[in-house]
């Protein structure tokens, strides 16, 4: 199948190959800091992280607590981190996303800058040398920061070489639309797992969960710019729900998503249900007020917005990729 439109004649199978290289690359990127806000946790004293499993938060925030339960009994730092980082056998692991992202780069190399392909190639043949995983916290710690370097590089290369046109925002929906999900799963997973019930909101444990969140999305600094106080999980949320200023915020990465959809829509001709869909999520967040939401539920609102963004994603599969 070939799109429509006089200007442009992208192989779907070729879009196919984009997007899920953008996406992967975005996965790698957000399994490390998951990884890395986790294991800032566990280093903090008990007093101040109290009695939850952090490492059973961290598989269910990756969205793959079904496949690490079916190999593994315990979720541990050893285990946890093998299955998240290093795992052949799961397929959205660090390892197996770069080498998915690899496979995908390899599959459109004509259709990548030279700097693109020399970003995702190199980060795979130095992904090798690494072996089964680093031997100690500290050589883990210096991984985890590398494959988030690495991802940046990467969205850099193409953010400042690629040509303005379909390929580029191909790219772009899959950033966006896996960078929507992982910020929405880890909000959820904060509410419902990391702050034991008993625990007062404000308190310190609350205060240091809340921190390695936003550290997780980079959006600590952000956070204190923006609202000018302590930490608190209503002033958390709405950064990351309705701010279109922050760059991981669900409401940013749909306008992202919209405007990219829009412009593919111009360029080949008709707009479809890719573009509709997506309009009304962002206009479901514009129109969203966080006394609202938190009244509502946030888990219902967050599942909500998850189930959305997947139907937005196997539309677009069957509007443009397949």
């Amino acid at each position: 199948m070939q799109f429509g439109g006089a200007a442009l004649n992208m192989l779907s199978r070729t879009a196919d190959n984009l997007y899920w290289l953008a996406r992967y690359v975005e996965r790698a990127e957000y399994l490390a800091r998951i990884l890395e806000a986790t294991q800032r946790l566990t280093a903090l004293p008990l007093a101040y992280v109290g009695e939850s499993n952090e490492w059973e938060s961290a598989v269910a925030t990756a969205g793959c607590a079904g496949a690490f339960y079916a190999v593994f009994s315990e979720a541990n730092e050893e285990n946890v981190t093998d299955f998240l980082a290093f795992s052949s056998d799961n397929p959205s692991s660090i390892r197996s996303c770069f080498e998915a992202a690899r496979t995908n780069a390899r599959a459109v190399r004509t259709a990548l800058t030279m700097e693109m392909w020399d970003a995702i190639n190199g980060t795979w043949l130095e992904l090798r040398r690494y072996g089964n995983g680093p031997t100690s916290r500290e050589e883990l710690s210096r991984f985890l920061r590398w494959v988030q370097e690495s991802s940046l590089r990467f969205d850099g290369c193409a953010y400042r070489t690629m040509l303005r046109n379909d390929a580029y925002w191909f790219t772009r929906l899959g950033v966006y639309l896996e960078r929507a999900d992982n910020t929405a799963r880890i909000l959820d997973v904060k509410y419902h797992m990391l702050l034991p019930a008993q625990e007062h909101v404000g308190g310190p444990l609350d205060y240091f969960q809340w921190a390695a969140i936003l550290r997780s999305v980079s959006a600590l600094t952000s956070y204190h710019w923006v609202y000018r106080e302590s930490l608190r999980p209503w002033h958390v949320a709405d950064l990351l729900i309705l701010k279109e200023e922050m760059p991981r915020s669900l409401a940013s990465c749909y306008e992202n998503i919209v405007t990219n959809l829009d412009r593919i829509a111009t360029a080949y001709g008709r707009q479809g249900p890719a573009q509709r869909l997506a309009r009304g999520i962002r206009t479901r967040l514009q129109n969203s007020r966080m006394d609202d939401i938190f009244q509502r539920g946030l888990h219902e609102f967050i599942q909500s917005f998850i189930a959305d963004n997947n139907r937005i994603g196997a539309t677009i599969t069957q509007q443009y990729l397949t």
